[in-house]
């Protein structure tokens, strides 16, 4: 195995044990615990990711990237706006039934966790969401929508809505809250929101009702 090898299998090691620890013992996770647990020491991971804070960033990157591909590819480049966010919605109710459905919820949760106790790490991780998101930007700015074109500005305000409310149902459905929200109910919610996000000029600073055509 080369010096790069190895350096991925135990990149890819921590990470995995990372997954597991922290989701299940939150902000009190440790290093050391992490480490013994990808049968490597502390001093990997100063090397890999710089620090603890950095192994949690990385966490999550890893963890949204492949999300974010997969998103991509389920939406075709010819649809319109509302077209690509039904596509998009869909896949997300698709993915509250996946096997990991539950573990990448507690992830989530414990994330938050640390997050609020750890202002610096919060920033990092809102900083690493926010780049993953650009890739719902790319996929929303340019479509058409009733007769003009949606600018990056109205896609980057689209797609913080839109994530607000996929997280929102998702955890709605993968706790039992929704019984209701089936792939249907997403499409609606997301379309209706969409409809209305759509409309706001690059410099306006509220958008019109949902109900407004």
């Amino acid at each position: 195995m080369t010096r790069a090898e190895t350096k991925e299998r135990n990149r890819r090691a921590l990470l995995e044990a990372a997954f597991e620890v922290v989701s299940r013992d939150g902000h009190r996770a440790r290093l050391e615990e992490i480490a013994g647990q990808a049968g490597l020491t502390t001093g990997a991971v100063y090397s890999l990711f710089g620090s603890k804070n950095g192994l949690m960033v990385a966490l999550v990157t890893d963890y949204l990237r492949p999300h974010y591909e997969e998103i991509e590819q389920a939406v075709p480049a010819g649809l319109d706006l509302l077209e690509a966010v039904d596509a998009v919605a869909r896949y997300y109710r698709r993915s509250c039934d996946a096997s990991d459905a539950l573990s990448g919820l507690s992830l989530q949760i414990t994330l938050l966790d640390m997050a609020l106790h750890d202002p610096e790490l919060g920033s990092r991780l809102a900083a690493s969401v926010r780049a993953q998101e650009s890739h719902l930007v790319a996929l929303f700015a340019g479509r058409s929508h009733k007769g003009s074109v949606v600018t990056p500005h109205q896609a980057r305000r689209l797609a913080v809505a839109l994530r607000a409310l996929f997280v929102g149902l998702s955890q709605g459905v993968i706790l039992g809250l929704a019984p209701g929200a089936d792939e249907q109910y997403f499409a609606d919610a997301a379309c209706a929101l969409a409809s209305g996000m759509a409309h706001v000029d690059d410099d306006a600073d509220a958008s019109e009702s949902c109900g407004s055509e």
